[in-house]
């Protein structure tokens, strides 16, 4: 069955990841926020102008570690993601939470 062109980015969603609520899509919508984590490091890195190396050095962990981190490989916890913003980054992390 051929499906439509969908007319908005949420029916989009719906064709392809299911419905909101569903397995798929909230599966779906953790792997975008692990990207969106990834790139937020990897883009605040390259503004404080380090590579992985150095700031792997400054974190005391492995290059391997921030390329895993940067490519949305490896769960991150909120306190590695505060130590990376604000110790090896020197960088302030603010969280928010919609309801």
């Amino acid at each position: 069955m051929k499906t439509k062109n969908p007319k908005t980015i949420n029916v989009l969603f719906d064709q392809k990841y299911g419905k909101e609520g569903t397995k798929s899509r909230e599966g779906f919508e953790q792997k975008a926020e692990a990207y969106m984590v990834a790139e937020l490091v990897k883009e605040s890195r390259k503004k404080a102008h380090l590579t992985q190396e150095e700031l792997a050095v400054k974190l005391n962990v492995k290059r391997t570690y921030i390329s895993k981190i940067e490519r949305a490989s490896s769960d991150l916890r909120i306190s590695t993601l505060r130590k990376i913003i604000e110790n090896g980054l020197g960088g302030k992390l603010h969280i928010s939470v919609e309801l």
